[in-house]
């Protein structure tokens, strides 16, 4: 997947500074978002429920093509949020950046994809996951249950 620059945006207006900086010279390039996303072992994914109220929880990324991944069993309340309304929202905090990513979820299918992603989570947390006939399974729990894996592009980072 080729990853787009995503548009970074001030969270205050001027009218609303106090003590909030609002000089556009300060917003952080995605270079330093995408070390955020590297570095932090969890952040959080908040979706949106069939009655329109939020769910937030936390998730541990990984990057794969310099977009945040993500994976949650099918069946839970995150996967469902996500195949009902793939909005969705990232929010990590590592060193000097409060990171807030608004984008869109996008289920991660076919063989080669999973085992890019499979990869980056045992690698970065020596998650293991195998795949087979096209699903992740975690063989390292009892049962070797089903896992999704999300793409979360992003459309804006605050």
């Amino acid at each position: 997947m080729t990853a787009s620059t995503p548009v970074a945006e001030l969270l205050f207006r001027p009218e609303d500074a106090t003590p909030f900086n609002t000089d556009v010279a300060t917003l952080k390039p995605w270079s330093q978002a995408l070390a955020c996303l590297r570095s932090v072992q969890k952040c959080w994914l908040s979706t949106v429920r069939p009655d329109g109220r939020p769910h937030a929880t936390p998730v541990m990324p990984v990057l794969v093509d310099e977009t945040p991944c993500v994976a949650s069993r099918p069946s839970s309340r995150k996967s469902r949020n996500l195949a009902r309304n793939p909005s969705c929202v990232i929010t990590a905090s590592g060193g000097d950046l409060d990171l807030v990513v608004n984008g869109t979820a996008r289920p991660i299918t076919g063989e080669t994809a999973l085992r890019e992603v499979a990869a980056a989570f045992a690698t970065k947390y020596g998650w293991p996951f195998d795949i087979r006939a096209g699903r992740a399974h975690d063989g390292s729990l009892s049962g070797s249950p089903e896992y999704a894996f999300f793409y979360t592009a992003r459309s804006t980072v605050l």
